[in-house]
């Protein structure tokens, strides 16, 4: 007896929705949960490769570094830059 008095007075409420409007409904309920699946998949999968990054320098650019005048300009297979002037 309650199930019917509960959907009588629910019918009205239905009738009040504008049959116009658009709602996303169960496919987009599904297309948003799809995606959340993939970022929640992205976000593990990236933790995971940076789990294994290192984050020391190599010790060859910390003993050049070190050095100071062994390594002078950039990436020229360690000759000199003519000086300027």
């Amino acid at each position: 007896m309650s199930a019917s008095l509960a959907l009588t007075h629910l019918v009205p409420l239905a009738k009040e929705v504008d049959e116009n409007k658009v709602t996303p409904g169960v496919l987009g309920f599904i297309v948003f949960a799809v995606m959340a699946l993939a970022v929640w998949g992205l976000m593990k999968s990236m933790n995971r490769h940076m789990g294994k990054v290192t984050f020391e320098q190599d010790p060859e650019d910390r003993t050049a570094a070190s050095g100071g005048a062994e390594r002078t300009g950039s990436g020229s297979g360690g000759k000199a830059a003519p000086a300027k002037g």
